[in-house]
């Protein structure tokens, strides 16, 4: 079988869903690179799976396990896994899922214990690193709220190496519907902030409490309204000369912090 080329009409189809429009459309987008089409295959979300030639040597225990699972592993040339892609290299591996986004309340589940909650997040490498960090302590969900980048987008799918296929992620576009469903769920809400009255380091009898942490715009922060309805704003401490934290850096402290105390294992009894 000759392999695919930009023009084949399967191609095409696929390189459509780098759009976000089209992804809206048809239910489906693009996961490129090893890391995230493995998580994507071990999830079953894959319905086709493009490769290079010299991709397949190099992954030939990717394309073995796609095969396996019944998806269609289609040859392309090295030219259209350049279409396909949106990095500088392409990795000449590309599969196309279906869409991971929940409901809301699907997100929320059942007694969740730590959310992650980006609001009016832009840049999708900070929030696919939100997701890779919400799904490394082990929190229940994500949830992108406000005017926030589409999670499909292939920047944000790279930046979470795969968790994006680990934990459940929602969008919501309007923030007093978030806010008003955590707290529905019995969960407090956290924001940060760099006056908060509450600091991060003395603040373990909060964290300890189910907790939803929001993280502001990278440009602008939270949103002052919206930081003024948390139960709580908690400043990060800062002892060197660092004005700030950027998003993705402010977000992995927080939500260790939640998760260390949350797992700490009880002392021994005397």
């Amino acid at each position: 079988m000759d392999p695919f080329t930009e023009r084949t009409p399967r191609v095409v189809s696929a390189v459509k869903l780098l759009r976000g429009a089209e992804r809206r459309k048809t239910g489906k987008f693009l996961a490129e690179g090893a890391n995230s089409v493995t998580e994507a295959l071990a999830t079953g979300r894959v319905d086709e799976l493009f490769v290079t030639e010299d991709a397949a040597l190099r992954h030939q225990d990717l394309v073995d396990s796609a095969v396996s699972s019944g998806v269609r592993v289609s040859p392309i040339t090295e030219r259209a896994a350049k279409a396909l892609g949106d990095t500088v290299t392409p990795p000449g591996l590309v599969a196309v899922c279906g869409l991971l986004d929940v409901p809301l309340e699907a997100a929320l589940g059942d007694s969740p214990s730590l959310l992650a909650v980006p609001v009016a997040v832009s840049e999708p490498g900070n929030a696919g690193t939100v997701i890779r960090v919400a799904d490394a302590v082990g929190a229940d969900a994500a949830i992108l709220a406000g005017d926030s980048v589409d999670p499909h987008n292939g920047k944000c799918v790279r930046a979470s190496a795969g968790s994006l296929f680990h934990l459940p992620i929602a969008r919501e576009r309007n923030v007093d519907l978030v806010l008003a469903a955590i707290a529905a769920a019995g969960v407090q809400v956290l924001a940060t902030a760099a006056d908060g009255e509450v600091d991060l380091d003395d603040a373990d009898e909060l964290l300890a409490r189910p907790t939803a942490w929001l993280f502001g715009n990278e440009a602008h922060g939270l949103d002052p309204a919206i930081a003024r309805r948390a139960d709580h704003r908690v400043r990060i401490p800062i002892h060197g000369r660092a004005e700030s934290l950027n998003l993705a850096t402010a977000a992995a402290i927080c939500l260790y912090s939640s998760s260390r105390v949350q797992h700490r294992r009880p002392g021994p009894t005397t």
